[in-house]
């Protein structure tokens, strides 16, 4: 690594543009106009040396120069922008309505939006936010928020650290607030010392030379913004791990027990009831508002849930211990929360069927003589029933909500909304089956020369409830990364760093400042402790330029 070697005899690092100790501009290491000497100097990170300033030839440097560049960081922040604008079109998969066609999203998105929703959902914008490439946009923003911070942050505090009171003319004449006295009192020096001490400056006396500093803290606020990105940046990233985050939807029968997605096989719902309410439709109130739905609108959906914990969950192959932990309502807007987890209630299904009973007669009796007799149940359905006249019944295809699509039959979701059969029957003692489809408002024979005719005889429904299941552990580290960001944002707006320094020359002085921002103030303070004196007012030497 090249050393340059200042004429004040600091040695400072390859790529420096003033002086560390000093200040003085160094010869020929300007990475813009630093030696153009009608100019003011450029402050920024007070001429210290950046690592992607000075280094461009491994592979390492490239990239590190690369994600250094707010450029770069700026144009990632807005793809990734355009990206979440694009992803909120129409809904994520997790936020498909309960009362779609299906949820499986590749009937959703093309049935509901036509051919954008297919376009949609191909090139993956339907789960953008749990995207490969999208978690990828959000680790490149974390990853150049951290070179940008060391690129800068770094170079800077070594910087301000070792900054020495005595400085090279050229470093003072060229900043902005500058004047020259041509003689002065040592007495003067002194009020000045002990009025900028007052104004709670830390005041440095080398030799006679004087640096008076405050707020140099205010200088660490925008790194100290880029902490509290980074953390909210790294809990985005961990809501993508099922151990922290988890986000479940799930469908529950009235009298059904099942297992809560996500929970490993812990924790059971049982769903006892489910309630829907509707607003009053010869309530004026609410008249207009239904007639504009064009139907009833829900004023309360709830289920009457209970919680089991299996203590078994542990065992592999062991038969569930279920104890009851909670019994409760959810309702909209009034979750139910367990051990970390939160039960939503999110949508319902009304009237969806439960099994239906069956009963086979012969094809020519007008009377539909019972000859024997079986039911299906629509949730599991077995593959053969045998019964007890001798029948033998096959399910040879089953369609739990059927359409007749392209000429075939098919079912539009896995949910028994109006479920239809192909059976297969067996009479008694006989290998050769009969062929009969049968739906509801359908009984087809297949042949047109069955023997034996099969009648649906009763059915049952259900109500079904739709439930999200959450688990958030990410939440304290958004909390805990928007408050560190507040306070770079206060750090660094109400604060300033101001500098002032007072060298001699000779039996005159001179005076300058900086500061990152708010000129008027740090002019009033040097007002303030010249006042008396007769040491020159500094002149602001851009706005003589301008």
């Amino acid at each position: 690594m090249k050393k340059i070697k200042c004429e004040c005899g600091h040695v400072n690092p390859e790529g420096t543009v003033l002086c560390e100790a000093c200040g003085k501009p160094i010869e020929g290491n300007q990475h813009i106009d630093g030696n153009d000497k009608k100019k003011l100097l450029n402050m920024r990170y007070d001429g210290s040396a950046r690592r992607s300033q000075t280094y461009n030839k491994s592979i390492i440097d490239k990239t590190w120069n690369f994600f250094s560049s707010v450029k770069v960081g700026v144009w990632l922040i807005v793809i990734t922008l355009i990206a979440s604008a694009v992803g909120t079109i129409f809904p994520q998969q997790q936020y498909i309505p309960s009362d779609a066609i299906s949820r499986d999203p590749a009937i959703f998105y093309e049935d509901r939006y036509g051919i954008l929703g297919k376009i949609y959902y191909q090139l993956g914008f339907h789960d953008l936010f749990g995207s490969w490439w999208y978690m990828l946009l959000v680790a490149m923003i974390g990853v150049s928020l951290v070179i940008c911070s060391i690129d800068r942050f770094v170079p800077l505090y070594k910087a301000l650290k070792i900054q020495k009171a005595k400085r090279h003319e050229t470093f003072l004449n060229r900043q902005r607030l500058f004047s020259e006295t041509e003689q002065v009192s040592p007495e003067d020096i002194e009020k000045v010392k002990n009025r900028l001490k007052k104004q709670r400056y830390n005041v440095r006396d080398e030799d006679g030379y004087i640096l008076a500093e405050k707020g140099r803290f205010s200088r660490w606020g925008p790194y100290v913004n880029h902490i509290g990105l980074i953390i909210i940046l790294l809990a985005a990233l961990l809501r993508f791990t099922p151990i922290l985050f988890m986000d479940e939807y799930v469908w529950v029968r009235e009298g059904e027990q099942i297992v809560i997605p996500g929970t490993h096989g812990e924790y059971y719902i049982e769903n006892k009831k489910f309630t829907l309410e509707t607003y009053d439709a010869d309530d004026e109130k609410f008249k207009a508002a239904i007639e504009k739905q064009g139907g009833m609108i829900p004023s309360n959906f709830q289920t009457d849930a209970i919680i089991y914990k299996d203590n078994n969950a542990d065992v592999p192959g062991a038969e569930p211990d279920l104890e009851k932990i909670i019994e409760s309502d959810i309702r909209m807007n009034q979750p139910l929360k367990f051990d970390g987890y939160t039960l939503y209630q999110a949508g319902y299904q009304e009237n969806e069927f439960t099994s239906m009973s069956f009963i086979i007669h012969e094809t020519d009796d007008a009377d539909e003589q019972k000859l024997d007799e079986f039911s299906i149940s629509l949730t599991e359905p077995k593959a053969e029933y045998e019964l007890e006249n001798g029948f033998r019944v096959k399910v040879e295809e089953y369609f739990p909500d059927y359409v007749f699509q392209d000429g075939e039959p098919a079912s539009q979701t896995n949910y028994p909304r109006n479920p239809a059969f192909v059976l297969l029957i067996y009479p008694p003692e006989s290998d050769t089956p009969e062929v009969s489809f049968i739906g509801i408002g359908k009984n087809i024979d297949a042949t047109g020369e069955n023997k034996y005719k099969v009648s649906i005889q009763d059915f049952s429904m259900h109500n079904v409830s739709g439930l999200t299941v959450k688990r958030d552990y990410t939440l304290p580290f958004f909390i805990f990364g928007a408050a560190i960001f507040m306070i770079g944002v206060i750090q660094g707006m109400y604060w300033q760093h101001r500098r002032i320094w007072v060298n001699p020359k000779g039996d005159g002085l001179l005076v300058a400042a900086h500061t990152n921002k708010n000129w008027f103030g740090v002019k009033k303070d040097i007002e303030k402790a010249i006042e008396g004196t007769n040491i020159n007012m500094v002149v602001d030497q851009q706005e003589l330029e301008e």
